[in-house]
């Protein structure tokens, strides 16, 4: 046994050597290819970007803010003492790694079960800052000591904690302690207080958590902490440490981020997509406008009932974004609703419904039966629980009536009404039973507004965008926005009579309170329970949906698309469109050969529901010309009208695109 115990340590000590030997040859490496000193002072980690409105006013900053380089002898002592007390107290001894606060730390660790404590000194953070990401396995934690020991090797202890003061992470964006003083207390960091001190010393674990730009209360009590730590270290007596007082530290404002970040932070996330420029500092030039933003935000602001969210988005005839609201506060909730979430359209689906029914051949003066109506085990009701009997198709859809919607679906083929939301532009997934036709499948208000634009643009599609320029700080022009070939979406008729429903939706219907006095077409929807309420609807070249909800999906009391989300449409859009001339609705269109015409059959043109050719002839089911004395067949199953065909008989393509 003594034998075995022996071979053990004889093995430990040879693996320990050749440990140490690899160790040392890796330092010497690493340190040979060190960069000098003013190398790493003007290297800061992190890409600038400015992203500014139509007319050039800049809307955000994004990205990380240096302060003044000070020098170790301008950093008031405080500050030193503060953040080696706090973040590696054998700072002065150690040769870049601290055995006893790995020892340490192993056995709390143990202790505890996880990885409560840490073991890194501030020269491996500086390592891990500058050279390396902050990923968590062991090739990199052992490059992390390699590089600290080749840094302790390299430059002088004073050195190591002045770039590391100058170059740490302090929330906020702030990078280094004069950025971090700057941006919190309004003052230079040569005037820390030891308040102000323990409060910047405090934020390294977890600045987005403690920075006093997210919580001040959070950072005044990390910092309470630091203090106690600095007297436990010797750092501070507790006479100085009694005289603090954190309630007389005093704050600078931290700007109210306005609104408009919902729609940088969308920007933002595009810009990879477009340019690949990840060092020289960007400039973005957008399509929002400053004033129709603050319109928006104060229309949401002023509309959304207590309890809810609201969000609220406008696009331009080619889908310019004009204006985006994701959420009530962005500080308090930066999730963006007029983008991301996916919520329940209710009747604001039955555009689709109807648009289908248009292709088909329905006409707005059609007359259809409210009646009751029951598909296997399910009935619709109506909202009023009654049934009006005959009525125009018009007035169906202005007064928003249930069982016309699933008559009408269920006419069409449920599967041809999802095709066709797919063709505007819907992507999430869309339930095909008949209760889709009342909007039971979850829609984004980003798609559901391009689809409104669409029919306001004749059938064009209007897919929203945000992008138009994206340059250097140094001038150099990485992406410019071309216009697109205009993709058709419906025929110009269906546009046509979707609108005309729209327009009486808002003269007699359920959408009354969106009126703002020039033409105007649009459609609300309420959900069960009224925990969702929409209003989407265009006017004068602009387009606009508001949705209002609460984020848990919980009920609104009193929430309708026909009350607050209309009135802060109408709000938003009587400034919006406000001082240009009034507009025309298009509820006609001449014949093209696209028109349904009274003798034009079920499916309007040209008697052929599978298209024309360039002179006029029609197709049959093969994409073939048919014979001249032929006759569509009576009995044969309708086809359904999906994206084939129309890309047989437009020649287009319709591939489901997103983004700004």
């Amino acid at each position: 046994m003594a034998r075995f115990f022996g071979l053990v340590l004889k093995a430990g000590i040879v693996i320990g050597l050749a440990g140490t030997i690899a160790l040392a040859i890796a330092v010497a490496i690493a340190y040979q290819s060190l960069p000098g000193y003013a190398d790493m002072m003007r290297s800061p980690k992190g890409q600038s970007v400015e992203i500014k409105a139509e007319d050039g006013t800049v809307l955000t900053s994004i990205g990380p803010s240096f302060g003044e380089w000070l020098p170790y002898a301008e950093i008031p002592a405080t500050m030193k003492n503060a953040m080696i007390t706090v973040e590696d107290r054998r700072f002065w001894y150690h040769p870049g790694i601290d055995p006893i606060g790995i020892v340490r730390a192993f056995v709390t660790n143990t202790r505890s079960g996880n990885k409560t404590q840490g073991a890194s000194t501030i020269t491996q953070q500086l390592a891990r800052n500058i050279f390396l990401t902050s990923s968590k396995d062991y090739s990199r934690k052992l490059r992390e000591i390699v590089l600290a020991m080749a840094l302790e090797r390299k430059f002088s202890k004073e050195s190591l904690l002045e770039l590391y003061l100058n170059r740490v992470y302090f929330g906020g964006g702030a990078y280094g302690i004069d950025a971090a003083s700057r941006k919190f207390y309004g003052h230079s960091a040569r005037r820390l207080s030891l308040e102000e001190a323990a409060i910047i010393a405090g934020l390294v674990k977890a600045p987005s958590r403690f920075a006093p730009s997210a919580d001040a209360m959070a950072a005044r009590r990390r910092a309470d902490t630091v203090i106690a730590v600095m007297v436990d270290a010797g750092s501070i007596t507790p006479a100085e440490a009694a005289s603090v007082d954190m309630a007389t530290v005093r704050f600078v404002a931290q700007e109210r981020v306005a609104g408009s970040r919902y729609f940088t932070d969308w920007v933002a996330a595009e810009l990879e997509n477009l340019v690949d420029e990840t060092i020289e500092p960007l400039q973005v030039s957008t399509t929002l406008d400053v004033a129709g933003q603050r319109a928006a935000e104060a229309a949401i602001a002023a509309e959304t009932p207590k309890g809810a969210q609201g969000a609220l988005l406008a696009v331009a005839r080619d889908g310019a974004v004009k204006a985006m609201v994701g959420g009530r506060d962005y500080v308090r909730s930066n999730y963006n609703r007029a983008v991301t979430a996916r919520r329940q359209p209710g009747s604001a689906f039955k555009f689709f419904v109807y648009a289908a029914a248009m292709e088909a051949g329905v006409a707005p003066d059609d007359m259809v039966e409210d009646k009751p109506v029951v598909i296997g085990n399910w009935s619709p009701r109506n909202n009023n629980g009654t049934f009006i009997g005959p009525v125009s198709v018009k007035n169906a859809f202005a007064l928003s009536i249930n069982t016309v919607a699933v008559e009408l679906a269920q006419q069409v083929g449920f599967d041809t009404v999802a095709d066709l939301a797919r063709r505007f532009g819907i992507t999430t997934p869309i339930d095909r039973r008949p209760a889709m036709a009342l909007g039971s499948s979850d829609v984004t208000l980003l798609e559901m507004t391009q689809a409104f634009a669409t029919v306001a643009g004749n059938g064009t599609e209007a897919r929203p965008y945000a992008i138009t320029r994206i340059t250097t700080a140094s001038g150099r022009v990485l992406y410019t926005r071309e216009p697109e070939e205009p993709r058709l979406v419906v025929a110009p008729f269906v546009a046509a009579r979707m609108t005309e429903l729209m327009q009486a939706a808002v003269e007699t219907g359920t959408g009354r309170a969106a009126q703002i006095g020039r033409p105007l077409a649009g459609k609300t929807g309420t959900t069960t329970s009224n925990k969702d309420g929409w209003f989407i609807g265009f006017s004068s070249g602009n387009t606009t949906g508001v949705w209002m909800g609460r984020d848990d999906a919980r009920a609104v009391p009193g929430l309708a698309g026909g009350r607050a989300p209309a009135r802060a449409f109408a709000q938003y859009m009587a400034r919006a469109v406000g001082g240009t001339p009034p507009e025309a609705l298009v509820t006609t269109v001449p014949d093209d050969g696209l028109t349904i015409e009274p003798d034009a059959g079920a499916y309007g043109i040209n008697e052929s529901p599978y298209g024309i050719t360039e002179n006029g002839d029609p197709l049959g089911p093969d994409g073939q010309p048919l014979p001249a004395d032929a006759a569509p067949d009576e009995n044969a199953p309708a086809p359904r009208l999906d994206d084939k065909w129309l890309d047989r008989t437009l020649d287009e393509d319709f591939p489901p695109r997103r983004g700004p």
